[in-house]
């Protein structure tokens, strides 16, 4: 099927000016959670479950409602607890992590800024910049961008220690390539670690804001796949989890690789690509061997009626370098062709 031609999201980025503005930050909010707590309630409740009373009364002398880590290590150590010793080193180091480390900075203009979704902007505070992805549609009334806590980082120190509301910033921009393809009667597939998701829900508000899922009167699936080490990792997971209940061709699969430490955490827990091969059709499955056939045969964790044909896949990757060109190797391996590939990596 011909799909009619439209003015391509590339064209128009090449045609957007740089602007240099001064924009007041409207919202901070924390996308992730404090779970110091919630951490020590599971330690304890481990303990408990291996039968180690002895050592949880050990732990708790030291220290009535916190953890002696050190000493509960050591402990643990005396003798061969498994498992359970890697489980407490990984809820130790999430422990420790600085609160908030995932934060949502909206920002507003006296002017308007144009940008297609994809782009990023450079944020400059207290006489640092530094490039940030934009999470918001071009629709928004305001810039949106999710901010990792980088340890020692010199920008978002300031930034978590510093920004408020009211706040006046420089943000200069739009600049980046990484942007939707012409719309198609392909499918979509999203894939993300992290705060790479941040240009992606940019590009799947606007699509569906903007009809795109529906071409030549067929509807498109839009895929989202993302991963963290835990499930307040993901940011903007609640507006994904929205836009799964109110768009029956979108399809949200969150993978965790650690939350099972501290919850009862039943969904994905594979890599991202790994994840991926589990929702591909049966055909695309039959076709692939070693590893990624093994990954195959497992069951998918999320009851969803669609799966992910290669041969009919728009596939958009962002991340930090080194998982990106994983993805894409992916992505190329499983037949995408290169021409339906679009991916960006940092870090």
């Amino acid at each position: 099927m011909e799909v009619p031609s439209q003015h391509s999201q590339h064209e128009r980025a090449q045609e957007l000016p740089l602007l240099t503005d001064s924009a007041t930050v409207s919202s901070v909010d924390h996308l992730d959670e404090n779970r110091t707590e919630e951490i020590v309630d599971r330690v304890f409740d481990l303990l408990d479950q291996h039968g180690r009373d002895e050592v949880r009364a050990q732990v708790e002398r030291l220290a009535a409602n916190d953890i002696d880590w050190d000493e509960l290590e050591s402990l643990l150590d005396e003798e061969d607890y498994g498992n359970l010793r890697t489980v407490v080193d990984t809820l130790r180091k999430r422990f420790e992590r600085s609160f908030p480390g995932l934060l949502q900075l909206r920002f507003e203009f006296d002017d308007e800024f144009d940008f297609v979704p994809g782009q990023y902007a450079t944020v400059r505070f207290e006489d640092t910049p530094r490039p940030y992805s934009i999470a918001s549609s071009p629709n928004d009334d305001a810039i949106e961008t999710a901010v990792r806590r980088v340890p020692g980082g010199r920008l978002t120190s300031k930034m978590f220690s510093d920004i408020s509301e009211g706040d006046e910033v420089v943000l200069r921009g739009p600049n980046g390539e990484f942007v939707l393809q012409e719309p198609s009667t392909r499918d979509m597939a999203f894939l993300a670690t992290g705060t790479g998701v941040a240009p992606l829900k940019s590009m799947i508000e606007f699509t569906f804001e903007e009809g795109r899922d529906e071409v030549g009167g067929e509807r498109r699936d839009l895929w989202l796949f993302l991963g963290a080490s835990w499930e307040d990792d993901l940011p903007y997971r609640e507006r994904f989890r929205e836009l799964d209940d109110e768009r029956e061709n979108f399809h949200f699969v969150p993978t965790c690789s650690r939350e099972e430490y501290l919850t009862d955490w039943d969904g994905e827990t594979s890599y991202v690509q790994q994840t991926l091969v589990k929702y591909l059709t049966e055909a695309a499955r039959a076709d692939l061997d070693g590893k990624m056939a093994g990954v195959a045969d497992q069951d998918p964790k999320y009851d969803v009626d669609a799966r992910v044909d290669p041969s009919d896949l728009e596939v958009y990757a962002c991340g930090i370098n080194v998982m990106v060109g994983t993805l894409v190797d992916t992505v190329r391996s499983l037949g995408v062709p290169d021409e339906y590939v679009e991916f960006e990596g940092f870090g």
